[in-house]
């Protein structure tokens, strides 16, 4: 039996979702889906922590988020679907598996929407000091919410762009970077090892502040998972999965470890204009006129960036959850564009709530609000794990030949378990790491809660060897 993705269910005569996005659309969104602010601002309290072996941090972080996206890419390949992770856990772990992580990957979202919005408004705030925070994060989120609604191609375009920025002010750095590593910059010496191993050494704080900023890094890295997502609003989603699950390696490597590799390498990791900004600190260093100001503008493309994608990963997600019964069917409707309008309204209102609880009250609301979604990243690499693990083989039955295959399975499959479980369970022991650990525990509890009380009865759940009610079984 092989299985069959149905068109995408609409509400009346509402066509199905568009296949819209261009393979130019995915490949540059997987190219700069993993480029974020994490990157270019948050690298520098983990640079300062862990010293030049922060190097080492993103490069084990990197790892394991390279072996989820593979075996993530393998699902996606063989079976695209707007649903993506949490239809697989539905088939492969059980309904409640699916239920969990879907919404919990939907809460990510909207809590990332509103603190988008608001770091996005701080940033404007540097060019225009009077407008007020609160305004300008309300029209951030209703213009990309716009662009949203309007159509899957429009998202495409502007995530294209913003994602097209990053990737050249990236490569820029790098070029001057290593122009200046190589002595070829003129005027600046080539500092050669000393910033390396003169300051302490490759690892001043010892080999546990590398693996303590592996549980740090590892955050920066969400959201490599929306192309999978995103596959299944694609004009060719195989070659769109291949594209960006084969990428992804470079990208890591070229992006993340080589940036950090550069910044550690051109300037002291206990500089405290690192901790500011590692990128602006090499700028000035080199000497690039209105340094902060070009930084600024990449950030707040980076933020803009993170902002259009959560809009759409989690509508798409809910999509896909009413699609299986996980959320009510209301949130099918789509536009005449094939736009799931109500599941993005429905998201979009809940980052306003999210938005006026950090006016109200930043100290407890809010701040609940992101700490208890903080460790659903890891959740969500763990599920897609044991997915991989438990789909493996019935694909290979149903689909014969698989566009794109896990390595070394299932031993790398299972090293990834033990690696990600490793981390959430190490992150009970970090005493800045607990409170996410434990706020992000009990909500994920409570939503397993949730459905054993009032969805596991309403739904003819299908089990491993049945197809859920979205896919379609055709004669071998």
């Amino acid at each position: 039996m092989a299985l069959q993705n149905q068109t995408e269910p609409g509400s009346g005569t509402q066509p199905g979702m568009k296949s819209d996005l261009k393979t130019r659309h995915i490949t540059m969104i997987s190219i700069a889906g993993v480029i974020g602010a994490g990157l270019f601002i948050g690298s520098g309290a983990v640079i300062n922590s862990v010293g030049p072996g922060a190097i080492l941090s993103y490069a084990f972080a990197g790892l394991i988020v390279v072996l989820v996206m593979r075996m993530l890419g393998e699902m996606a390949a063989a079976y695209p679907t707007s649903g993506s992770f949490s239809t697989y856990a539905n088939e492969a772990i059980g309904p409640w598996a699916g239920f969990t992580i879907g919404w919990l990957y939907w809460f990510f979202w909207v809590v990332v929407i509103a603190i988008e919005a608001l770091a996005g408004a701080a940033i404007i705030q540097y060019w225009i000091p009077d407008f007020p925070i609160w305004l300008m994060s309300l029209i951030l989120t209703v213009a990309l919410t716009a662009t949203n609604l309007f159509s899957v191609k429009a998202f495409g375009e502007f995530e294209y762009w913003f994602s097209l920025i990053k990737v050249v002010a990236i490569t820029l750095f790098l070029v001057l970077g290593v122009a200046v590593l190589f002595g070829w910059y003129p005027g600046i010496a080539a500092p050669g090892t000393v910033n390396l191993l003169g300051e302490g050494g490759f690892m001043p704080s010892g080999f546990g502040a590398i693996m303590l900023g592996i549980t740090v890094v590892i955050f920066s890295f969400m959201g490599t998972e929306i192309v999978a997502i995103a596959a299944g609003e694609s004009e060719n989603p195989v070659r769109s999965v291949r594209t960006a699950t084969n990428s992804v390696v470079w990208r890591i490597l070229i992006f993340y470890i080589g940036s950090i590799a550069v910044v550690v390498t051109l300037l002291p990791w206990n500089s405290a204009n690192i901790l500011v900004s590692p990128f602006v600190a090499v700028l000035d260093h080199i000497g690039i006129p209105a340094a902060a100001q070009i930084m600024n503008f990449v950030v707040l493309t980076a933020v803009l960036s993170c902002l259009n994608s959560a809009l759409y990963a989690n509508s798409r997600m809910l999509f896909g959850m009413a699609k299986k019964g996980d959320a009510p069917k209301y949130f099918l409707k789509l536009s005449k564009k094939g736009v799931p309008v109500r599941a993005i309204l429905f998201s979009t209102v809940f980052s306003y709530i999210a938005c006026i609880m950090n006016f109200i009250s930043p100290d407890k609301v809010f701040l609940f609000l992101i700490n208890s979604s903080g460790a659903v990243a890891l959740l969500v690499y763990l599920i897609i794990s044991v997915s991989q693990l438990r789909m493996r083989k019935r694909l290979e039955q149903e689909r014969g030949h698989l566009p794109v295959k896990m390595w070394l399975f299932p031993y790398l499959t299972y090293a990834t378990i033990i690696a990600v479980s490793g981390i959430y369970l190490a992150m009970f022991f970090i005493p800045s790491m607990q409170i996410q650990v434990i706020l992000t525990t009990i909500v994920a509890l409570g939503v397993v809660g949730i459905y054993f009380l009032f969805y596991k009865k309403k739904q003819e759940a299908p089990g491993l060897g049945q197809a859920p009610a979205h896919v379609q079984r055709s004669p071998e």
